[in-house]
């Protein structure tokens, strides 16, 4: 039997699950740091992924609760895609990653972690990020805390929006 030790996961096993919809839920709280949302625009917003698929994962998801993309706004859609390329100029001068993959999971079926409120997902993607664990061992490793990444990513964000 292959280990991967990883005592940190503990804390979410343990940890009551989300009844809600995190995408209307974690705004309205105001704990931006805790539920880990990097930006507020005026119809949209940026939050980390709390289940990253490569450091730096984050998705862009409008206030509003919609399905899919024909169901927003020009307004939403426009500013989706804003935040988008804020958050990707931040990631760069971050983390350096060598391209991206953007994408909206649309239904269950189609991957939605969180169905029925659509959202953008932004990953960075680095040459050779696809190694022999996750290949072999079937097994992603995540080399920075959260907490480390969304600090640098905010700090980035605000030097961006201070030289604009």
């Amino acid at each position: 039997m292959k280990i991967l030790w990883a005592p940190w996961r503990i804390e979410y096993i343990r940890a009551p699950k989300h009844e809600g919809c995190i995408f209307c839920d974690f705004p309205r709280e105001n704990r931006d740091r805790e539920r880990l949302i990097l930006y507020r625009g005026k119809h949209a917003f940026i939050i980390m992924n709390n289940y990253p698929y490569n450091p730096g994962h984050v998705m862009v998801a409008p206030y509003r609760h919609v399905a899919s993309v024909e169901d927003l706004t020009d307004e939403e859609m426009l500013e989706i895609m804003k935040l988008a390329a804020l958050i990707m100029k931040a990631i760069r001068k971050v983390m350096k990653p060598d391209g991206f993959n953007l994408g909206f999971n649309i239904g269950k079926v189609a991957g939605a972690g969180v169905d029925g409120h659509v959202h953008l997902h932004i990953v960075p993607r680095w040459n050779g990020d696809t190694n022999f664990m996750p290949v072999i061992a079937d097994t992603k490793v995540i080399p920075e805390s959260l907490e480390q990444a969304y600090e640098e990513l905010k700090k980035a964000l605000e030097e961006i929006e201070n030289a604009e």
